[in-house]
């Protein structure tokens, strides 16, 4: 059986994987498409206002 130390050590690892896998679900499905979207969205604004002045000049 365990002792108590490696109980903890093996508590630990659980912890610090399950930590990292929920990091890993939260980044995969909010943070990336969130920055993704946010970066295209200022693509397009910059390209339309450059639209926009070269139709002006």
């Amino acid at each position: 059986m365990f002792e108590f130390d490696q109980y903890l050590g093996f508590l630990a690892f659980l912890t610090i994987l399950t930590i990292g896998f929920w990091l890993m679900i939260f980044l995969l499905t909010f943070v990336i498409p969130y920055w993704i979207i946010g970066a295209n969205i200022e693509n397009f604004k910059l390209r339309r206002e450059a639209k926009r002045q070269a139709k002006e000049a």
